[in-house]
């Protein structure tokens, strides 16, 4: 295991450890004197913060760590189409050809392990590390880097909801996606070796449809600041829209009401009705029993097991816990009746933990406490929701309307609707 990886974890379960330490005392403290002293809050709000921080420093990791292999891949240095690490010889002659110098295999080995190590950790380097780089450096003492790893642009990081991750995702030909719908069933009866048979009534079928709806961004730069610029602005620009269409069309999938954009698994009606009454397009909800909570820790522990057990068995196979970021501090602090936490960290870094032993997917879409809407969401979202797209994302490069001015024109099509209304319920912070 990577040590950076190993060191975050073993801070993430000595943290969670704190923190029940902590919340236990506060816990105790309600209990007895009726209220919760104001230092021992802020101590497991700190400590919740602490765990959050922890959260998003795995995430970096992860991130960081899938960047390191593009960019050693581009290196040819093993990894994402590069050559196996077997074929170091071949590797160290490519270097040999881009620094204009012979490279041992001994020395391409020492170099990728001091690159790969610095570039993860970006810690100061030492002696050795400076060594074994130096043999990659050109007459200048750069080392030999891709360009687009020498230098960056800082930005601001937009919280979003990762539906593609959840949903299932359909790529189609023309612009709707449609499928039977058989909710019903046959009859039948019992009968003696003598008695007539009668025509039984059998399932009727029906046709659902997803339709494709198109999104369009059109940014505008000069051609002088595209020739001049020491980066990649065409990239850079290009880079910041998609982000823009993604993030907006992840709020689609979620709140979306279905006009001119997809309709989102949120837009759908709910009820408390259990599926064997329900009818077709309504979800199941359970109310938390107060507005704006999710209650006291252990009837959130019993509402949240409710929850988890009104799903059958086959969508509890794939089903996971979607809430927002916010609200994962919340259910971290809930307990069942002989003092177990229902939130455990996870090992998997991109992970926001497990509630209950199943993984919680962070949907910044998903409605707040004080909203008193369906906080969190579990189920197989796969089955529950459907993603169409009609097509990738499309670039019309326009440097001729606008003289002095580049034009990018970008599309996108796509849709998105519920299916099966049974593979997903709610817990909804109301006291109805």
């Amino acid at each position: 295991m990577d040590p950076e990886l190993k060191a975050l974890l073993d801070k993430q379960m000595q943290t969670f450890e704190d923190f029940k330490k902590a919340n236990d005392a506060a816990q105790h403290e309600i209990k007895t004197l009726k209220s919760e002293d104001a230092l021992t809050k802020a101590k497991v709000d700190r400590i919740s913060a602490a765990l959050d921080k922890i959260d998003a420093d795995l995430k970096e990791w992860a991130a960081k760590s899938s960047e390191i292999e593009k960019q050693m891949g581009r290196l040819r240095i093993g990894g994402n189409g590069g050559p196996a690490l077997d074929s170091e010889v071949k590797a160290a002659a490519d270097m040999s050809l881009l620094t204009g110098a012979q490279m041992a295999v001994d020395d391409y080995r020492s170099y990728k392990a001091a690159f790969d190590g610095s570039m993860r950790r970006g810690h100061r380097l030492g002696p050795d590390e400076v060594k074994a780089l130096s043999v990659g450096s050109d007459p200048d003492g750069g080392y030999l880097v891709p360009a687009d790893v020498s230098g960056r642009m800082i930005t601001r990081i937009y919280e979003t909801s990762a539906m593609r991750q959840l949903a299932s995702v359909a790529t189609i030909g023309t612009d709707r996606l449609e499928g039977p719908v058989d909710r019903g069933e046959a009859d039948y009866g019992w009968v003696g070796e003598t008695q007539p048979r009668t025509v039984t009534g059998t399932s009727t079928i029906g046709m659902w449809g997803i339709p494709v709806h198109e999104m369009w961004a059109f940014p505008e730069t000069t051609q002088k600041l595209l020739d001049d610029a020491q980066f990649d602005v065409e990239g850079w620009l290009i880079s910041k829209v998609t982000d823009k269409l993604t993030r907006a069309e992840n709020t689609a999938f979620f709140v979306g009401n279905g006009t001119l954009k997809p309709r989102g698994i949120l837009d759908y009606p709910r009820a408390t009705t259990a599926d064997d009454t329900r009818a077709d397009g309504i979800f199941q909800y359970f109310a938390s029993g107060t507005n704006g909570s999710l209650g006291a820790a252990t009837a959130a522990s019993d509402k949240l097991i409710d929850l988890v057990y009104s799903i059958k068995a086959p969508y509890r196979t794939k089903a996971t816990f979607a809430m927002s970021r916010g609200l994962v501090g919340t259910v971290r602090k809930i307990k069942d009746g002989q003092g177990n936490y229902a939130w455990q960290p996870s090992l998997q870094a991109l992970q926001a933990g497990t509630l209950l032993g199943y993984p919680i997917a962070e949907a910044e879409d998903m409605p707040a406490l004080a909203s008193n809407g369906p906080v969190i969401g579990f189920g197989d979202f796969s089955a529950a929701y459907q993603i169409v797209d009609r097509v990738g994302i499309r670039l019309l490069r326009d440097n001729l309307t606008h003289k002095g001015f580049v034009g990018f024109y970008v599309t996108r099509r796509v849709g998105g609707g519920a299916l099966d209304f049974e593979a997903v319920k709610y817990l909804q912070a109301s006291a109805s």
